[in-house]
């Protein structure tokens, strides 16, 4: 059975790294080990991410959207359609779809209450067509598939999501190994670790409580306040 690290292992090693100097850099993503975030779950985690901030960036989100491309080229998904998980994927989705040319369409939480009622915003896909979904940010993946689930059922296949970032969960793994949906993501937390150790002047201390929080984010959590 593939691990998270091999089920979230970034296409590229190099490109990896370069991207998660840059996430620290831009503080995209915050190391806190000693001082935790509060989730909106409640949980206390070590880390936080915002891909948010690299929208703020022209050189961060064209490293981005060139990541995805050379994805996307790598594999033989044939005119596929790019769509974005709302809202933080979306912005990579249209600069993918724009990149190569494809049907550009984003996903809601939730069907629209009004008008044509639709969850799948933009290009409408069916029967036969193929969807790569983009997402910003892979935590536990539910709610990436859940956008997987709502494309699947207008008939459409989903060969990939695409991802900025994992944090390389074992619930995540889990839930996309039952899904049967591979993920490709550009950079993931262990690589973020050794950069953030290597470059960033992380102690060996405070490396051992994020990959401890990794290893069980809820026993984490409950015995640091969450």
């Amino acid at each position: 059975m593939p691990t998270p690290q091999e089920i979230f292992a970034p296409s590229s090693a190099d490109r990896a790294r370069a991207l998660a100097d840059t996430l620290l850099n831009i503080e995209a993503v915050f190391l806190r080990p000693r001082d935790p975030f509060t989730w909106s779950s409640g949980l206390a985690a070590p880390i936080y991410c915002d891909n948010r901030q690299t929208l703020a960036h022209p050189s961060v989100r064209e490293r981005i959207a060139n990541g995805f491309t050379e994805i996307v080229r790598d594999h033989d998904w044939t005119s596929p359609t790019v769509a974005g998980t709302a809202t933080a994927g979306i912005p990579h989705a249209a600069w993918l779809a724009d990149r190569i040319d494809a049907p550009m369409a984003y996903i809601r939480s939730s069907a629209k209450g009004h008008g044509q009622g639709r969850r799948i915003e933009g290009a409408q896909p069916g029967a036969g067509d193929t969807v790569i979904v983009v997402e910003d940010l892979i935590s536990t993946g539910r709610s990436v598939l859940d956008a997987v689930a709502a494309v699947r059922e207008t008939g459409a296949t989903v060969p990939a999501v695409l991802a900025i970032f994992s944090y390389g969960l074992d619930a995540a793994a889990t839930a996309f190994r039952e899904a049967g949906v591979p993920c490709h993501v550009l950079t993931t937390f262990p690589v973020l670790l050794d950069v953030a150790h290597r470059q960033h002047a992380l102690s060996e201390d405070a490396q051992a409580l994020l990959n401890d929080w990794r290893a069980d984010p809820d026993a984490w959590s409950q015995e640091h306040g969450g």
